[in-house]
């Protein structure tokens, strides 16, 4: 396996974290290469990350990818993967895989403040029933048409600098029914007041 701060940082990035004083912060950090429970536990969150790929010649690609909470699943120790369910049929993602396996995976959550960035290596696997099985969530109004698994090979946790904190309607819900349950308590004693009682 590749030496992580090699897959993350190419030499002309350490050239520049050398020339602009950030190298030595870099040079003996342990980077992690195995999925964590603290991953799985991200992972297991998140309905939306961008997926980003790159063609034979370097020119990149970044798609969004989004599903239910937890359509990014954690396969073994070293390993993660997702349903590609139809979308715009430019299949850029799937071209660039035909030639350069090289992906990186870019998951923020927002509600949280939290990104995670992972390095690695990705195939499409079509007509894996099996796989296929383990990947989709049959309540989701989607089409799957493949299996995209991405080998890790390196990830990291950035800081919360300049997330601005966005939420689901699923994240504010609880809050949004206490707020009705209020307003109609509220309304109930008004109208009982308005009626002298």
């Amino acid at each position: 396996m590749s030496d992580p701060d090699d897959v993350m940082f190419s030499p002309s990035v350490k050239a520049e974290q050398t020339r602009l004083g950030s190298r030595a912060m870099f040079e003996d950090r342990e980077w992690k290469t195995e999925i964590t429970d603290d991953l799985r536990q991200f992972v297991g969150i998140v309905d939306t990350f961008f997926f980003a790929t790159a063609s034979a010649d370097g020119r990149p690609y970044v798609q969004h990818r989004g599903g239910p909470p937890g359509f990014l699943k954690t396969v073994g120790t070293h390993t993660l993967a997702f349903a590609d369910f139809a979308g715009n049929r430019q299949y850029i993602t799937l071209g660039h895989l035909k030639e350069n396996d090289r992906a990186h995976m870019y998951i923020p959550h927002f509600a949280t403040q939290q990104r995670v960035k992972l390095w690695g290596r990705a195939r499409v696997v079509e007509n894996d029933i099996e796989l296929m099985e383990r990947l989709v969530d049959p309540t989701y109004k989607a089409r799957p048409q493949r299996a995209i698994v991405f080998k890790l090979e390196a990830w990291d946790i950035n800081c919360p600098q300049h997330i601005v904190p966005r939420y689901t309607e699923a994240e504010i819900a609880p809050g949004m029914n206490n707020l009705i349950a209020r307003i109609k308590e509220l309304e109930d004693e008004v109208a009982r007041l308005k009626a002298g009682g």
